[in-house]
């Protein structure tokens, strides 16, 4: 009997503030699908540095006559072969190095020929002007510090250039567009949150009759905030299954069938990131309804 009376309450709850209702829905829901998308964006992030990075290699070039006679750092001539072979045997030597590959100026030629083949320069460029170069990659590529300490400076070096540092602005790019994200959805919480506390108000305001007839025949305090609680929770509930289909709707439409076969080169995520997000995005949808108008009933239902 008291659980129908409960389920009774909570049904004229939500039509009796049918409006404020749908907005305290839409506010939820778009505030969780930006939380949900800012979580997932994370973890893009995450999975292309562990695809980028583990690709991505130490270039340590050796000087050439040009460089010689332009570059301080070739002042003492170009690299010469006891010299190749000293910073080969050292680049092995070292524990962060997992391979060594050695690329003469003719490869370092024919493969910007290839890249650069419409480039006006191309036809300009010699094969005697391309740099030799070791081309190394590293057991961790967050070690590069080590190979930079190592052979700049070096006689025979002209640069040690680390490929990743390439993409930190990419990165850098991205995590702010989640750092935006985050503040975006922390608005729309906090949105939701006044529009529960004052929808939660209004309920208890419009029923303050009978609450006060349930208090005179001895009903708890818990009892009686009990449907205003479960109201709240509710329509936190039915948000967040809004979001969770905004999520997967993102996934499936822009992510699988559109991005994946626009973006060949990078790794999205898969359906197991969106699948962990969703209780927490459900989590988070019915708990923190349900505590604002725990803690605003306190304040405003008053018998």
């Amino acid at each position: 009997m008291r659980a129908q009376f409960v389920l009774s309450e909570i049904s004229v709850g939500l039509r009796r503030n049918l409006t404020m209702t749908f907005a305290v829905i839409v506010s939820v829901a778009l505030s969780l699908a930006l939380a949900g998308g800012s979580l997932l964006a994370r973890e893009q992030v995450n999975t292309m540095k562990g695809y980028w990075y583990d690709k991505v290699q130490v270039s340590i070039y050796l000087c050439n006559k040009n460089d010689a006679k332009s570059d301080p750092n070739c002042s003492k001539g170009a690299v010469t072969q006891e010299q190749k072979k000293e910073i080969q045997g050292d680049l092995k030597e070292l524990d962060v190095v997992d391979k060594v590959y050695y690329e003469s100026s003719e490869e370092a030629f024919k493969h910007y020929q290839e890249q650069f083949k419409d480039s006006p320069l191309a036809d300009s460029l010699t094969a005697d002007q391309m740099q030799e170069s070791f081309r190394v990659k590293l057991e961790d590529p967050t070690k590069y510090q080590v190979l930079q300490t190592a052979f700049s400076g070096r006689q025979g070096v002209q640069e040690v250039q680390d490929q990743r540092s390439l993409l930190e602005n990419l990165f850098n790019l991205l995590n702010g567009m989640n750092i935006a994200a985050l503040c975006v959805m922390a608005l729309m919480l906090v949105v939701a949150l006044l529009l529960i506390v004052n929808t939660v108000r209004v309920s208890a305001f419009s029923r303050r009759r009978e609450t006060g007839i349930m208090r005179l025949v001895g009903a708890s305090s818990f009892y009686i905030q009990m449907p205003f609680i479960l109201e709240a929770a509710i329509a936190g509930l039915i948000g967040a299954g809004f979001a969770c289909l905004l999520l997967i709707g993102g996934k499936a439409l822009l992510i699988d069938s559109w991005l994946q076969e626009k973006i060949v080169l990078i790794n999205f995520i898969g359906w197991d990131a969106v699948v962990n997000v969703l209780p927490l995005i459900v989590a988070v949808g019915v708990l923190m309804p349900g505590i604002a108008a725990f803690f605003t009933l306190r304040k405003y239902l008053k018998v």
